[in-house]
């Protein structure tokens, strides 16, 4: 199977505090993979390293066979990404935003397509100030697919929808992922992750401490839930740095 994302012994520091230490994983065509941990665990640092848009101190990083570094330009039509922290112009219209994004791409998906699965084809014509938080959500996630990418990073993609909106969003990914679209996500709904997610690597303080898939994860520890076995890997009471 084609692998998609490679990560190789990758490391970052902030004023020599290691935020990511040493991390390697794959993710091949077609997997739903899950970068998991407590907040400051290192997800967001690697992610921003794994697109490029912040440097490594030491390890490699490969989409799609290419230097996210190097090949920034190529790459771009080829990836999507949805952070949860979206920072878009609010005065505007979500089909003219649509519009806009769907205009640096060379081969857009149809939004208003898109507007209809997510089931905001009604807010075409409302301000994105508007929409309510489970509205943007589902409005970031939809900007993140109108590339037509062959992978796509999602940041904590269900955060503010209800419990229908976010089985709903479910279903729609689980059918691109039948189509071939690999995602990489972070979640802390644990229930999103075991419906979702092919393979996970859990981070705590920066180091992988579990890698593999959530029944093996759940076996490896000492309790019979997924989510009690991923609270044991992170100890997630513990003080974190909030924005690694």
């Amino acid at each position: 199977m084609e692998e998609i994302i490679r990560v190789d012994n990758l490391s970052k520091f902030y004023r020599g505090f290691k935020a990511v230490n040493d991390l390697s994983f794959s993710v091949k065509k077609g997997m739903v993979f899950g970068l998991l941990g407590a907040n400051g665990a290192g997800k967001s640092t690697t992610i921003e390293c794994i697109l490029g848009t912040k440097a490594m101190d030491n390890g490699s990083v490969k989409i799609l066979g290419q230097s996210p570094q190097n090949n920034r330009s190529q790459l771009f039509e080829r990836i999507g990404v949805q952070f949860q922290e979206s920072n878009y112009q609010e005065n505007i219209r979500v089909g003219e935003l649509c519009e806009l994004t769907a205009a640096l791409y060379k081969n857009p998906a149809e939004h208003k397509n898109l507007l209809s699965k997510f089931g905001i084809k009604d807010k075409n014509k409302v301000l994105v100030k508007e929409l309510s938080g489970g509205q943007k959500q589902r409005l970031f996630i939809i900007l993140a697919l109108i590339p037509n990418p062959e992978v796509v990073f999602l940041d904590e993609l269900t955060t503010g929808l209800d419990a229908r909106a976010r089985r709903d969003v479910w279903q729609i990914l689980l059918e691109l992922k039948k189509q071939g679209l690999t995602i990489l996500l972070t979640s802390h709904f644990m229930d999103e992750v075991e419906v979702l997610c092919d393979k996970i690597c859990i981070l705590k303080r920066g180091c992988k401490v579990f890698y593999g898939t959530v029944k093996e994860a759940t076996e490896s520890s000492p309790y019979n839930k997924f989510e009690d076995a991923y609270l044991w890997y992170t100890d997630d009471r513990e003080d974190s740095n909030e924005n690694v």
